[in-house]
């Protein structure tokens, strides 16, 4: 069966890496497109302002966008940056060009496919090799066209590629309508599911709020194997989904602050901050549930949550 993809495009705002031209903020935070993140950007902020005086500016843009940014010094900070997801971006430029640095206090965070306990209930499906059953992927058809459909992630995340090398390796990718859109519309699917009692499967990860919203069941794998965790990225690397093999597990992932060299001389106390700061994945969660389920504002929020936590936020500036 033909596998078929359907894409929509990224609202993130684009981001100029043309050089480290004056900026006018003091410090500016790249921003990419999921909830958690979105959160640590609004308390870094904050902090930073109210701690150190400085102008902080927020800015959107995917992983790469941001990445980029900060080794030409447009951008200073990615509050958020995920590994293995992002190995290919650490390799470039915190091991290669050394023009960024990464805080080492990782949160914990995992990646899988989950449905609810519904569709669980209704299909039978526990493991996740089980879509490449052409009858089982049947049963995930949400627009009636006979082909079973999966979120597989947004673009610009460093998952989404490897979520398609996954369904090529299980199989599942010649059963399976790949979706790549952004993460509110998937969620609003899996609302509509639920209400409806419809079946669906998608990618899920923590720390997120999906997990405290819905009955969710993490479909089974092979335990995460090195060995067999080979991943080679879409660009520039040509025939680069079918050198790529990941048909086990995600190892457990950390997520780190990291932050442009350029800031250690530019605001040397911004820069020693953000090499403190450590938040946990219960906390990250805790936060991901006040601005994209409570729809608290996010500068208020953050601005809060500073005050509340004046202990932990002391403790990075110390």
């Amino acid at each position: 069966m033909q596998r078929k993809m359907l894409l929509a495009l990224c609202c993130a705002t684009a981001i100029s890496t043309s050089g480290s031209a004056a900026l006018a903020a003091d410090v500016v935070i790249g921003v990419p497109n999921w909830p958690s993140v979105q959160a640590t950007a609004h308390v870094l902020k904050v902090a930073m302002e109210s701690k150190l005086g400085l102008e902080v500016e927020l800015k959107n843009g995917s992983n790469k966008a941001v990445f980029e940014g900060m080794d030409a010094g447009s951008i200073h900070v990615h509050p958020e940056a995920w590994l293995p997801n992002l190995d290919h971006l650490k390799r470039q430029y915190v091991d290669g060009k050394k023009t960024i640095k990464m805080n080492p206090n990782g949160a914990v965070g995992t990646q899988a496919m989950c449905v609810t306990k519904g569709t669980a209930e209704r299909t039978g499906i526990t493991e996740l090799k089980q879509l490449r059953d052409p009858e089982m992927a049947k049963k995930f058809d949400t627009d009636g066209d006979g082909t079973g459909d999966i979120w597989i992630g947004a673009d610009g995340w460093g998952s989404t590629p490897i979520e398609r090398i996954r369904a090529h390796s299980y199989g599942y990718d010649a059963t399976m309508t790949l979706k790549m859109m952004e993460e509110a519309a998937a969620l609003e699917e899996v609302d509509n599911a639920v209400k409806e009692n419809k079946n669906i499967v998608f990618f899920c990860y923590t720390p997120h709020h999906m997990f405290t919203e819905h009955d969710l069941v993490i479909l089974k794998e092979p335990a995460h194997d090195a060995k067999q965790w080979v991943i080679v990225q879409p660009s520039p690397t040509p025939g680069w989904l079918e050198k790529s093999s990941a048909g086990v597990a995600w190892d457990d992932a950390s997520l780190h602050v990291s932050y442009s060299v350029s800031l250690e001389a530019a605001q040397p106390k911004a820069a020693a901050m953000l090499a403190k700061v450590s938040l946990d994945t219960d906390t990250l969660s805790a936060m991901t549930y006040a601005l994209a389920v409570e729809k608290q504002e996010p500068a208020a929020f953050a601005a809060k949550w500073v005050e509340e936590n004046a202990q932990t936020v002391d403790s990075w500036f110390q």
